[in-house]
């Protein structure tokens, strides 16, 4: 097929998460791998109550922009939202962060990057880390209303 000519691309099947990057029940419906460098690469991640990746970043950045449930990402540095349906998160090139579920409920995300960018991978976010961020990030967003999308 020519290369200026447009295509449906063939849809892959829904796969498990790889373990050793995500923490409970995560599946992953990839949309487009990206046709090249400098592309787009896209996927559905649908997250289990509690379920979330491990600790990673992403060279060129990324988008998440949530379809369904109430989830939470958060930064090295400490900085937690509270994502919900029809929410956008950017994360910047380079910060290393991590995104899932809230413990009570299920999640998906479309999580868009650049195709060719590196990915590099932590470690597991721990339990302990996890309810601190969730509960501390529901607290704050109770009382003030702010830090949630």
């Amino acid at each position: 097929m020519p290369a200026d000519q447009m295509r449906v691309l063939a849809k892959s099947a829904t796969s498990k998460a790889l373990a050793e990057r995500f923490t409970g029940d995560v599946w992953v419906d990839v949309i487009t791998g990206g046709a090249g460098d400098g592309t787009a690469t896209l996927a559905t991640v649908h997250f289990s109550p509690g379920a979330r990746t491990a600790w990673h970043m992403h060279e060129q950045g990324q988008t998440l922009h949530v379809t369904e449930g109430v989830g939470i990402v958060q930064s090295r540095e400490g900085q937690t939202i509270i994502m919900r349906a029809g929410g956008t998160v950017e994360t910047p090139p380079g910060v290393w962060h991590w995104h899932g579920a809230l413990p009570d409920a299920f999640m998906s995300h479309l999580a868009l990057s650049v195709a060719g960018g590196d990915i590099e991978w932590g470690d597991h976010v721990a339990d302990d880390e996890y309810r601190a961020a969730a509960a501390a990030r529901r607290q704050d967003d109770d009382e003030q209303g702010g830090g949630s999308l």
